[in-house]
């Protein structure tokens, strides 16, 4: 199914204000609803490397799947939707080939990088992810935060040793406790949402929401998000603004319909109508 009637997506990346090159990646393949972003770190250019592997392989892979295989589909053991192993299979492989360059070329020791993978189908999006790179969604004119960083820092609010106010403000925000290519095996964090004609979804790097508040995201959004070329320009430009400290990347994605599966001769004539 061709998504690119049921989503616009707008899309800007940054080196920003202080680092010489830009270490984030991102991928987006609308007709297939699939939305990858990667904020790379290690050595001189290995951070690049390994974010560009990471959306690179992805994004190749889910192509091919996707061409063969109907996300919605169920499995007759786990009986759940195929999304969720296919997109798991392929960040385990990108994690793999990075981890891999990583221990065998020693200009790449130590490399990883964050990861956010959208993918979205049949009225639902289905989202992995690693390290402090976010997703989040305006609905109704609220904006939550969709993704759980995985941080030193989160752990810290959770356990109550600091604040999320005191966390504003904390040396080490950078620490991730999950990251891409960093371990030979590595888990990431999958959930599933159902979606909504008018629902805007934000996936960034950390370069943005270290640099601007949750409530100035929120605003810019509100005040911008009939134009998402402009205001994902816009919020890049926040983060600039604001010190630009680290490369920042938005994917903005709209859902203009809905885009429910076609299921059979019934379900492909009800998909025609919508």
């Amino acid at each position: 199914m061709d998504l690119s009637q049921a989503l616009e997506v707008a899309l800007c990346t940054d080196p920003g204000m202080v680092r010489s090159h830009n270490e984030d990646s991102i991928a987006v393949d609308t007709a297939h609803g699939l939305v990858v972003l990667a904020d790379g770190m290690g050595g001189y250019n290995a951070g690049e490397v390994a974010s560009g592997m990471a959306t690179t392989v992805i994004t190749t892979e889910m192509q091919q799947l996707l061409a063969k295989v109907k996300p919605y589909e169920v499995e007759p053991e786990s009986n759940k939707n195929v999304a969720a192993r296919l997109v798991r299979e392929q960040v385990l492989k990108a994690n793999a080939s990075i981890y891999h360059a990583a221990q065998s070329q020693p200009q790449y020791a130590g490399m990883g990088t964050t990861l956010v993978v959208c993918l979205f189908y049949d009225d639902k999006v289905l989202v992995a992810h690693l390290g402090d790179s976010r997703l989040y969604r305006m609905r109704e004119g609220t904006l939550k935060q969709i993704t759980r960083d995985h941080s030193l820092l989160q752990e810290q609010i959770d356990s109550g040793l600091i604040t999320p106010e005191q966390a504003k403000h904390a040396q080490h925000k950078n620490l991730v406790t999950k990251a891409l290519g960093i371990d030979p095996t590595v888990e990431p964090e999958i959930r599933e949402y159902e979606t909504l004609p008018g629902d805007l979804y934000l996936l960034c790097s950390d370069g943005l929401c270290d640099m601007v508040e949750d409530s100035d995201i929120s605003m810019a959004l509100e005040a911008l998000g009939a134009n998402l070329k402009l205001a994902a320009q816009q919020l890049v430009q926040m983060a600039n603004d604001n010190g630009g400290k680290d490369n920042v990347s938005v994917i903005l994605v709209r859902v203009l319909r809905e885009y429910p599966a076609a299921r059979g001769v019934v379900g492909k004539f009800l998909g025609w109508l919508k």
